[in-house]
Parts: C-alpha cells; structure tokens; sequence
C-alpha cells in the first residue's frame, strides 16, 4: 500500500499522524463541548419560563384562597351573629317562657286550671303541655 511512497514521505506522514488525530479529536471535543452548551442554554430557557408560569400558577392559587378564606371567616361570623340572635329571641319570647313555666308546673302537680291561670295560656295550650309532659314522662 505505501510501496510507491518514499521513505521521506512517509516518514512525515508518521511524523504528522498523531498530530492530526490530535487536533482532530480537539475539534471533535470543543464541537461537543459547543453542542452541549447550547442544549445547556435551551433547558436552562425551559426550566425558567416553566418556573415563571409555575409561580404565576401558585400566585394565583394563593390569591384564590385567601379570597376564600376571608369569604369563609365572613361567613362564620354572620352565623355566630344569627346564632346569638336566635338564642336572644328565644330567651326573651313571651310564648316560650309561658311554656316553659307551664311544663315545669306540670312536673310540679299543676292541672290544666293552675296552667291557664298562672301562665296565661288557653285551655287547648293547656291541655296540649299537660299531655305531652305525661307521654314524656311515660
């Protein structure tokens, strides 16, 4: 194969080969090393405009729920309110304070007369406290 060369020549080729396989492989490492600098670059840009959509997702997110929140203490709120309301209605409601003195003379022995007269409620009232004392008492 290298018969018709001469011992010069072929002395420089030997001479240069390593040299070339050298560079070679140097421009075949910066090649690669470019290559992946550049891919480096794309998933840097990646990994960053999906951090910013995240954070603008868990802003919003954060946004919604604080807004529930403050729905949910307004809301707590209006029911203790209401809640407060009822019990003060029912504390001072005329009716239910007649009953309930009604029901406890019940308990105590009173008849139906006793009850329309200290309570101020009617006969049917009357006998209607009387029998549902004597169903719970059963």
């Amino acid at each position: 194969m290298f018969a018709g060369l001469s011992a010069e020549i072929l002395t420089e080729i030997l001479l240069w080969a390593p040299w070339v396989l050298v560079a070679l492989g140097f421009a075949t490492l910066v090649t690669l090393v470019l290559l992946q600098g550049r891919q480096l670059r794309r998933m840097q840009a990646a990994l960053k405009n999906r951090c910013d959509t995240l954070g603008r997702e868990l802003h919003a997110t954060a946004s919604g729920s604080m807004g529930v929140g403050q729905r949910l203490v307004a809301c707590e709120r209006q029911l203790h309110e209401l809640r407060t309301t009822i019990t003060e209605m029912r504390q001072n409601d005329p009716l239910r304070v007649s009953y309930d003195e009604a029901a406890r003379l019940v308990d105590l022995g009173a008849d139906i007369d006793d009850l329309m007269n200290t309570c101020g409620i009617s006969r049917p009232e009357a006998e209607l406290v009387t029998a549902l004392k004597k169903r719970q008492a059963a």
